[in-house]
């Protein structure tokens, strides 16, 4: 006869054994092939992180590692294939900044919620915005940027490569914090937003290095500031913009790039992603490759990533709603 006792100690060893086969599951993690989804088109900066990144993790794992391209409505046709994917780690997001923590600020309505449906696991890097002006622009530096901007209130204008991106936000928030007023206008794709300043279309662009360092180093354009908070390893002898008037201190916009997994993904399997993507971020021949893309690498404990993305996210969401930045679905 079954007592109330031998049941009960039966379905406690039944759960305690489910639990055990649970964790180990995921001690043995990765058991098997992982994707990495991106939501551009190969050649692309997220695309080339995520086959960089997906190497040395490859090797560590002794899986194999898919990039798949899911291009289109801004990347979040493949931010929400990860929203909506098993949480188990074998469905990843190489993401920029754009589809996880600016989207949501600046799009009506959205098929997945970045801060309910991801979680972030490692920080891959940093992408700075350079300001570049022509080369016959009487600018050299951020002072004399912010004074050129003051000396011709309304008649200046910046470029970036669309509207809602870091770019357009590095541009706003310089207007807001020095009591500017600067022109945006948007272009599709950093080559023609940086093209059209050299040719004198625009006064100034917020773009990436990659972008804008063949007009850079072909004497067209000059790099007057940069948007971090500290001078770019590849730019030495360029200023961060907050350098530029005491009202731009603590100045700082980034692009970034970021690795995330569907929420509800096990604690321990998250731990092992960020262990893994911080081992080849920090080896000094993948980081160089960063580098000449114009990205610094910033390999981050879990918590930390996770607290950066926070604070970005909320960072973006000011400066949209100041601008009145919205973006019809």
């Amino acid at each position: 006869m079954l007592t109330k006792r031998v049941f009960l100690a039966g379905a406690a060893a039944v759960a305690a054994g489910a639990v055990m086969q649970g964790a180990a599951a995921e001690a043995a993690y990765p058991t098997r092939t992982i994707r990495i989804i991106v939501g551009y088109a190969a050649g692309g900066g997220v695309d080339i992180v995520a086959r960089l990144l997906g190497d040395p993790m490859s090797k560590a794992f002794h899986q194999t590692i898919i990039v798949e391209n899911r291009p289109g409505a801004s990347a979040m046709i493949a931010s929400n294939a990860v929203a909506k994917a098993e949480p188990d780690g074998y469905t990843l997001l190489a993401a920029a900044s754009g589809e996880v923590a600016i989207n949501q600020h600046i799009f009506k309505t959205m098929t997945y919620d970045p801060d309910k449906d991801l979680v972030p696991f490692a920080l891959v890097g940093i992408v700075p915005c350079v300001v570049v002006v022509a080369d016959k622009t009487p600018v050299h530096n951020p002072k004399e940027l912010i004074a050129y901007a003051r000396a011709n209130p309304g008649k200046l204008s910046f470029s970036s490569s669309g509207v809602g991106n870091p770019q357009q936000l590095a541009g706003e928030l310089m207007n807001s914090m020095a009591g500017i007023k600067v022109l945006h206008v948007p272009y599709r794709g950093s080559a023609p937003a940086v093209t059209d300043v050299a040719a004198g279309v625009v006064t100034m662009s917020f773009s990436s290095l990659a972008a804008a360092l063949p007009l850079i180093k072909g004497g067209k354009l000059r790099a007057v500031a940069v948007t971090s908070k500290e001078r770019m390893p590849q730019l030495p002898d360029v200023e961060p913009l907050s350098a530029g008037d005491p009202k731009l201190k603590g100045y700082e916009l980034l692009n970034w790039f970021g690795m995330f997994a569907p929420a509800k993904t096990p604690p321990a399997v998250l731990e092992t992603l960020n262990r893994a993507a911080n081992a080849g971020l920090e080896d000094k021949v993948l980081a160089d490759k960063l580098m000449v893309q114009g990205i610094v690498p910033r390999p981050l404990g879990l918590k930390e990533v996770e607290a950066f993305v926070r604070s970005e996210s909320a960072k973006f969401a000011m400066i949209a709603k100041q601008a009145n930045i919205q973006v019809a679905n």
